[in-house]
């Protein structure tokens, strides 16, 4: 069955004879007549019976009628969306971006390429990459930005951009210099994501590090958002690790001191779509965005 019989069954039932829907569909009368003929052998029933100036729908035509118009209808839909996306002139673009984008100046994300495209409807969604990594591998976001490691199974992987992991503290002796990973596994923690826990990347690899010691790291308090772990930071009750980009920004409380790590290791940015996806127009271009933007250009 093809949409062509489809059409070709669809016009004949409107206007009652085969030369009609031939006018209608721009073809020969012999061409729509073979099509609907092809079909009725495909489902091995009549759709018309012939021989009068009309053509009479059957019972197994008036059935068919309504599954027929809702394929072809919904192949018109999707090329006018599909049409509408490459021209970008409409459509929504859904990209996923880090809890911190804000930091990585992404939260000039959308007024740019609002800016470029003002007709595409724009969602931001910004989760833990380990939840990011999970909406593009369903399908529920084309693309998106995440920090390593994430699990990849199906994922197109491509990283942009390392940003290097700091002990942040308060009471920490300024001149007590690089963090051992036992000094760590020692320290009263508050870390944040708490939602994603140790799914988040940047607490894998610091859980992965202290197992390989024979250490366990066991937050004292777990958090959301990173600002309010800098908070209890900053009352000097813990400690906590943050990313070089956090401490450097101009926010970043002014009484609490950064150390790197005795073994450093660091956030690795990637740029991650579905294994053999095409990404539409729209988020192809909002991800090139993001990209030359974490580049700094």
């Amino acid at each position: 069955m093809t949409l062509t019989q489809l059409r070709a069954f669809l016009a004949a039932l409107e206007l009652g004879s085969f030369t009609s829907a031939a006018v209608e569909l721009e073809t020969t009368q012999a061409s729509v007549s073979e099509l609907v003929a092809r079909l009725e052998r495909e489902l091995d029933v009549k759709l018309f019976i012939r021989g009068g100036r009309r053509l009479v729908p059957t019972a197994a035509a008036a059935e068919l009628r309504e599954h027929a118009v809702q394929a072809v209808t919904a192949l018109g839909n999707g090329m006018e969306a599909v049409r509408a996306l490459n021209s970008l002139e409409s459509g929504t673009c859904t990209f996923g971006v880090l809890r911190n984008a804000a930091y990585y100046d992404l939260s000039d994300l959308a007024r740019r390429f609002h800016e470029r495209y003002p007709n595409v409807k724009i969602r931001l969604v910004g989760l833990n990459s380990a939840l990011v990594a999970e909406s593009v591998a369903s399908g529920e976001i084309e693309a998106g930005l995440v920090v390593l490691p994430v699990a990849a199974a199906g994922l197109t992987v491509t990283p942009l951009r390392r940003d290097e992991v700091l002990f942040a503290s308060t009471t920490r002796d300024a001149e007590g210099g690089a963090v051992t990973i036992e000094e760590l596994a020692e320290a009263k923690l508050v870390l944040y994501d708490a939602y994603a826990g140790w799914s988040d990347p940047t607490r894998l690899q610091l859980r992965e590090r202290a197992r390989l010691r024979g250490l366990e790291i066991e937050p004292a308090i777990e958090v959301e958002h990173v600002e309010t772990a800098l908070g209890l930071v900053s009352g000097g009750s813990v400690d906590t690790i943050v990313c070089r980009t956090v401490a450097e920004s101009s926010g970043f409380p002014s009484d609490i001191r950064v150390f790197p790590m005795a073994e450093p290791f660091y956030d690795t940015i990637a740029l991650i779509h579905r294994e053999g996806a095409l990404l539409s127009p729209a988020t192809r271009r909002i991800a090139d965005l993001a990209v030359s933007m974490l580049a700094g250009e």
